[in-house]
């Protein structure tokens, strides 16, 4: 194994990954990955939440060490990553982020410091190039570029001796984004670098990327940020890394060619099998119409010796049974059915149409929401917005009867579905089959192959207890609940959180042919342009604006 991260070498920035293998305990993360990324690529890297992204980018940071296999990283220019979390403490303040992020500056400063105060003729040519090397960094600008990006990002004049303890998550998120953009280095490692800005300041860090002129390696859920940014996608699933180039849209066209070519290896299989099957069964059938005894035949002087009743049948009936049996032992599997969501639709009496789903009338819950009147109908359509905290997912536990109002009514008909947000209720130690088949009738085994068959979970998956999972694979196990059992009210909190983007566009593709009640709260950019139907858009836990479809 080798690793090798250097900041000062002549070569344009380059990084290669050979046979990289990373495991911890006994689950393989990462599986003998191989890849390189050329000089100025800017790379969005996408697979299901927990399925080794976080890994992969710490190691390509030096962060972490793999366990076989070697990782060369060449950046003259230097390297900036951008962690999920910011790694200090509470009690740190807002100048130890920026120092922590400038630290490759920081250090050339110094070391350009102590050269400068014992300049002598000797040493006159290092200082110049460590003066140099502060320069080509735009190391004199470092701080200016904080400033410039604290207010890109939404925290203008942000103190730099406030301790960070008295920052929200979201603030330190961004914190340590600015920080991280400020240094300027060549090569950018960014770890979900959208979570927690608003449009606006995705807006600016898009701008900002699109005119960096060195490598960027971005690990996002963003779809949007994905198409605007990138022109590599690397996707992370199984161990594996698979290179899609194209950027965004070569990635889906590359998903869509896959699961055609799945459909017809699958289609080929049947076929062949069901026409072997049909040689052996035809075969036989003229086996049995060949009687089993013949007169002899005289020629001429002698009698001849009639042909066996098996000859050629028999080799023809071996054969299709042989290939039959090569069939059925290495099966092809077919591709995951399309998500679908179903709806009982329940009509009124003589034909007349459904009453509402959903009736909201002078709630109130606390000071978390406040709604004068809302009504949904069956089928309708509703797309709820608004800052954190303006009661969005009050108003989802509402309609999912989780949560009562102190005043007013609010009355829900039909059946409820819901994808919440916050974790699930199960216990740790079920099985994820136990989990999808909970309160369902039969034995757990009963419902494998319905699950299976959704391609959310590979059959090895079904035995994974609930405290194994990453938070995405619990929300899989939701989402399959949801589309294997129909529902009159359908009830989405941020339902693209911690789900790979090619999920992401098939969830949305099921929500188009949904036919019952449909409400959504997301942040997901291009969901929100493609949604038809009716806005409401909260502030404050009021109404601020309600637009009809």
């Amino acid at each position: 194994m080798r690793t090798a991260h250097s900041a000062h070498s002549a070569q344009p920035s380059q990084l290669t990954l050979t046979g990289v293998t990373r495991r911890y305990d006994d689950r393989v993360v990462l599986d003998r990955v191989s890849f390189t990324v050329r000089p100025g690529e800017k790379v969005g890297v996408v697979g299901d939440n927990g399925s080794g992204k976080s890994t992969l980018l710490k190691i390509l940071a030096g962060c972490e060490r793999p366990d076989d296999g070697e990782v060369t990283v060449v950046a003259p220019g230097g390297v900036g990553y951008l962690p999920q979390t910011l790694d200090l403490p509470p009690s740190a303040t807002v100048r130890d982020a920026v120092d922590l992020a400038l630290a490759d500056i920081r250090e050339l400063e110094s070391r350009m410091r102590r050269a400068e105060a014992e300049l002598t003729e000797e040493t006159l040519e290092a200082y110049g190039e460590l003066v140099a090397r502060f320069e080509a960094r735009g190391g004199y600008r470092a701080d200016a570029r904080v400033d410039i990006a604290l207010h890109g990002l939404g925290l203008p004049g942000l103190d730099r001796g406030r301790a960070l303890g008295t920052l929200s998550g979201g603030e330190r998120s961004r914190l340590a984004l600015a920080a991280t953009l400020a240094s300027a280095p060549e090569l950018l490692l960014l770890d979900e670098p959208t979570n927690d800005l608003d449009d606006q300041a995705v807006a600016w860090l898009e701008q900002y990327l699109r005119a960096h002129r060195g490598t960027v390696i971005v690990i996002t859920h963003d779809r949007v940020f994905l198409e605007r940014i990138t022109s590599t996608i690397l996707e992370v699933d199984s161990g594996a890394v698979t290179r899609h180039g194209d950027g965004y849209d070569g990635y889906l066209a590359a998903k869509a060619a896959d699961r055609r070519r799945r459909l017809r290896e699958y289609e080929e299989w049947r076929s062949e099998l069901a026409r072997n099957r049909r040689l052996a069964e035809s075969a036989v059938a003229r086996l049995e119409a060949i009687p089993r005894k013949l007169p002899l035949a005289v020629f001429a002087a002698g009698p001849f010796r009639a042909r066996g009743r098996g000859h050629g049948a028999m080799s023809r009936i071996r054969n299709a049974k042989e290939r039959v049996e090569r069939l059925t032992d290495a099966p092809v599997a077919p591709p995951p059915d399309p998500l679908r969501f179903t709806a009982r639709v329940v009509s009124g009496r003589a034909g007349e149409p459904a009453g509402p789903r959903a009736e909201l009338v002078d709630m109130r819950v606390g000071d978390r929401l406040r709604l004068p009147y809302l009504r949904i109908g069956a089928g309708e359509r509703l797309l709820v917005t608004g800052s954190n905290g303006a009661g969005k997912t009050t108003l989802i536990r509402v309609l999912a009867g989780e949560l009562r109002p102190d005043t007013g009514s609010a009355r829900v008909s039909g059946t409820v579905g819901c994808l919440r947000q916050e974790e699930s209720a199960w216990g740790a130690g079920l099985t994820v089959l136990q989990a999808f088949a909970a309160g369902r009738p039969g034995a757990a085994g009963e419902h494998a192959e319905a699950l299976l068959s959704l391609g959310l979970f590979r059959p090895a998956d079904l035995r994974l207890r609930i405290g194994e999972l990453s938070y995405g694979q619990r929300r899989r196990i939701e989402l399959a609940r949801l589309v294997s059992e129909p529902v009159d009210l359908l009830l989405l909190d941020e339902p693209t959180n911690h789900l790979s983007p090619a999920l992401v566009e098939e969830l949305e593709q099921a929500l188009a042919g949904y036919e019952g009640a449909l409400v959504v709260v997301t942040h997901d950019r291009r969901m929100r342009s493609r949604f038809t139907g009716s806005r409401l858009e909260l502030r404050d836990g009021r109404v601020a604006e309600l637009q009809p479809a």
